[in-house]
């Protein structure tokens, strides 16, 4: 086997705690899985690694060892879903703000040419209700769903995981779940950017709030320093028997027992019998064809895959591929077409009780509808914008405050099998609480619209408060319900090339994953080109136009201001952060991790026996 090499990436030396490794150790023969869309591929029928060849593909992750573990994984012939699980777990050992056990998420898949999207969204808990986060008065009772295990909902990454490598993966589980085994028994090292986290005041107080997660995560009362080697003994013991048993180790027995304890000891309603009773759902990806490609993104209950289908629709629609691409005409029609997508997300919730669904909204007559409604030469007031199918269903009110704390990975494999797989805990370190045997609690019972953000039809638009948006009914508690999202994972293909990709920023993170498509796809940028290029964001409520630096010139915001819009520059961490994988029609492969906010303190490396133009 040729020798591998590793080296930085010269524009990103810089970055250590996002990376994006590239094997390119020779090509894999076509894999000979399949089956129907929306549904696992028997893993049967999947090539072993008896006959699979040299290993080659490509992980993005928000950490160093963790895409290592992906890498590694390929390396020794497992598939793209075997990487994305690997990669999954060790982010849930040395990256707690977001990686977890104690959360949930989605996956994409592509296997074969067949697709399939996995459910792993937490579900509200059974003693759940839609009063539960007001106070004696009927009014919102403060931090209520997002401190303490009040705010947790049910955890799906244990049984997720397990099932997404249970269907489409193709090394022994164990493998897969080695690399975080290992580091949370051998312990890993406090980075910079863990310190910071954990010494900066507001996730300091939250942590000191909760015996169970200062003892762990601030010992003394202090964050651990930088170069400290961290264990976690009773996580590796849980990943331990995780590895023999599946998620019945976690769900079931002393573990679940654990969480639900802690839970009762801080006013939370999560049981033993909500872990137990949880499943992941299989469901049909939302698939649609955009400016040549194909693409195939997350349905509902993610928000996300139907804004980026409608944003689609309508910019292809309005020839926006043909407009000059830094002038105000394309950042027009970008804004115009995002705030039309999130004016019916006020509809959307768990599949069983959202008011509309993709066969309504990205109906080709309503996406035609949609791009005809857009003025060329001004801005629309969001206030105005109803939902589908027109007035009659307008209603909701300003809620769901966004939060970036989430984590997203893309793997690619040798056949070109791709997952693009975005999981999270809500908030930085969840709601607080630390379970030992499990890791922090997700607050995810927060993206539910919760007490007075919940408004029947015909209300009509309310105050909004900041960085907020629209919900409604469909997202109101309920038992066992799962809570609206805006993760994106996403694949797109054409012929041999595909990419993988998705983020981290909540509401952002549509509306950033559709302009790194947009570049790839219309524009032909290289990946990691594509994920630095500054971007916009609008989401109907608050009625601002979003813009990082860079990306609009003063000459166009001039003109934008002109035609309606208030536009406002946002810092590093008002932003998503996207991560990708590609396939090249000719055979190689790129990686790509976001520069913005934590990643701008890393490096990234490049794993390759060959070199792949950047």
């Amino acid at each position: 086997m040729p020798r591998t090499r590793l080296r930085p990436h010269p524009s990103i030396a810089r970055r250590r705690l996002f990376a994006a490794w590239l094997l390119a150790l020779g090509p894999l023969p076509a894999s000979a899985a399949g089956a129907p869309a929306g549904r696992p591929v028997d893993p049967g029928k999947q090539a072993s690694p008896a006959n699979a060849g040299a290993p080659a593909g490509a992980v993005a992750s928000g950490h160093v060892q963790a895409t290592a573990a992906g890498l590694a994984v390929l390396r020794d012939g497992g598939n793209a879903v075997d990487a994305a699980v690997a990669t999954a777990l060790v982010l849930a050992v040395v990256y707690p703000e977001a990686g977890n056990l104690g959360g949930g998420g989605f996956a994409v898949v592509r296997m074969g040419g067949k697709l399939a999207a996995l459910d792993f969204r937490e579900t509200a808990p059974a003693a759940a209700h839609r009063g539960m986060y007001l106070d004696a008065a009927g009014r919102p009772a403060a931090d209520a769903s997002k401190v303490g295990p009040l705010a947790a909902g049910v955890p799906g990454s244990p049984a997720g995981l397990y099932e997404l490598h249970r269907s489409l993966g193709r090394l022994p589980w164990r493998r897969v779940v080695a690399p975080a085994l290992r580091l949370a028994r051998d312990g890993f090292e406090v980075d910079a950017h863990l310190h910071r986290l954990l010494a900066a005041e507001p996730q300091r107080r939250l942590l000191a709030r909760f015996p169970e997660s200062a003892a762990v995560w601030l010992p003394h009362g202090q964050a651990p320093p930088v170069g400290a080697r961290l264990r976690l003994p009773d996580l590796a013991a849980t990943l331990a028997r995780y590895a023999e048993l599946g998620p019945a180790a976690v769900v079931e027995g002393p573990v679940a027992a654990a969480v639900a304890a802690a839970s009762r000891r801080h006013g939370g309603v999560l049981a033993a019998g909500d872990l137990a009773a949880y499943r992941p759902s299989w469901r049909q990806p939302l698939q649609f064809a955009a400016f040549g490609w194909q693409v195939a993104t997350m349905p509902l209950p993610s928000a996300g895959g139907i804004a980026l289908g409608q944003a689609c629709g309508m910019l292809e629609r309005l020839g926006w591929a043909a407009l000059p691409r830094d002038g105000a005409d394309r950042a027009h029609l970008l804004a115009e077409s995002f705030r039309r997508a999130f004016a019916d997300r006020v509809l959307l919730g768990d599949p069983a009780t959202s008011r509309a669904g993709p066969a309504a909204l990205l109906d080709p007559r309503w996406i035609a509808a949609r791009a005809a409604g857009i003025d060329r030469g001004r801005a629309t007031p969001s206030a105005t914008l109803a939902p589908w199918p027109g007035p009659a269903a307008a209603g909701g009110v300003a809620g769901g405050a966004g939060h970036a704390e989430t984590t997203h990975l893309s793997a690619i494999d040798g056949e070109g099998n791709a997952v693009a797989l975005t999981t999270t805990l809500n908030g930085l370190f969840g709601c607080g609480l630390y379970v030992p045997e499990l890791g922090f609690l997700n607050n995810e019972m927060d993206d539910f619209a919760t007490g007075q953000a919940v408004a029947g039809p015909g209300a009509g638009p309310p105050p909004p408060a900041p960085w907020q948006s629209m919900q409604g009914e469909a997202n109101a508690v309920a038992p066992g319900k799962r809570m609206l999202s805006s993760m994106t994972p996403t694949i797109a293909w054409r012929d041999d090339e595909v990419i993988a990709l998705g983020g981290r920023g909540s509401l952002r993170i549509p509306t950033h994953t559709a302009q790194v498509l947009l570049d790839l796809l219309v524009d032909h940028d290289g990946l990691q080109a594509a994920v630095d290029r500054p971007r916009l964001h609008h989401q109907g409520l608050p009625d601002v136009l979003e813009a990082e630096p860079g990306a609009l010139s003063p000459e166009v915001a001039r003109e934008l201001t002109r035609r309606g819009h208030r536009i406002v520059v946002t810092g590093p961490d008002d932003t998503a952060r996207i991560n990708a994988v590609r396939r090249l029609a000719g055979g190689g492969y790129e990686a790509a991790v976001d520069p913005r906010g934590a990643g701008a303190l890393g490096g990234q490396g490049v794993l390759t026996t060959r070199e792949i133009p950047q």
